[in-house]
């Protein structure tokens, strides 16, 4: 090879090089750039509106004297919007079409006391958590009295729970030989429970305890034991970095601030705001 042809191809190779090392980051810059404007918060922000999925049950949110929503994921649901700048719209859904609405677009996100679980990660990213809790058992005192724990695993046994939520799913794990009876609303299975159709059901605290209060001849729960406890995150669409992002450091930051605990223990551990809510 000539001297002549030898420069021109390391001037090509050179010219090659130092073109690839201009385009690259160029290429992920605007591959970021095109991310960030197709987030959810942006979308937001344009809107000037918060659409938020949630279902409705005590105390995460519920019906008011007035037909109002209230309840602590309207808090933070309020409280979260407020930070943006924007309004706030909820859009009660169904607890097990509330993962499908997501997907298709007709909500924002889903702040409804949803627990973080593998099987629901596959098809929706979650925040960190914002809230923890666990499952509690509620009886009939009638159905069970003298039954151990060990006795509810019974073809026997029946449960009622509400379609799609995580206490049907720990039901059905720890007392797998029991009868579960599956309805869309979880005041229809604590109803079941009162009128001596089923044994018991299992949901969060504060609301078994509420509802043995309530009815202290007919319910009670029957072992001072939670099950499954686990952390209730912020549901969001997957391929969202930006939108996640803020909701962690939305979290993080109102976590350590005390706003969270504050009205975590307000609508969990007090009854304060029960003579809100029609009996």
């Amino acid at each position: 090879m000539s001297t002549t042809r030898r420069k021109a191809l390391l001037l090509g190779l050179a010219f090659a090089a130092t073109t690839s090392t201009i385009t690259q980051p160029a290429f992920a810059q605007s591959a970021t750039q095109s991310l960030a404007q197709e987030s959810v918060i942006e979308t937001i922000k344009q809107d000037g509106v918060l659409r938020i999925g949630l279902s409705v049950f005590k105390p995460w949110s519920m019906r008011d004297k007035n037909g109002e929503l209230i309840g602590f994921e309207l808090d933070v649901g309020r409280a979260l919007a407020e930070d943006m700048g924007v309004d706030v719209e909820f859009i009660p859904t169904a607890w097990d079409g509330i993962i499908p609405q997501l997907v298709s677009g007709n909500f924002d996100v889903i702040i409804s006391g949803m627990s973080i679980t593998p099987e629901r990660n596959l098809t929706v990213n979650f925040s960190d958590p914002y809230a923890f809790s666990g499952q509690t058992i509620l009886a009939n005192k009638d159905l069970t009295e003298g039954l151990t724990l060990e006795d509810y695993n019974s073809p026997d046994v029946t449960f009622s729970a509400r379609r799609g939520a995580n206490p049907a799913t720990v039901i059905a794990s720890l007392f797998p030989e029991a009868e579960l009876l599956l309805f869309d609303e979880e005041a229809a299975a604590v109803q079941e429970v009162l009128n001596g159709n089923a044994h018991a059901t299992m949901f969060a605290e504060p609301a078994p305890s509420i509802e043995a209060r309530r009815y202290p001849d007919k319910l009670h729960v029957p072992f001072d034991r939670t099950f499954l406890a686990t952390g209730e995150g912020f549901a969001l669409r997957k391929g969202d970095p930006d939108a996640l992002n803020f909701f962690n450091n939305w979290i993080a930051s109102r976590t350590a601030s005390g706003w969270l605990k504050e009205r975590n223990d307000y609508w969990f551990k007090g009854d304060d705001w029960q003579s809100e809510v029609a009996e």
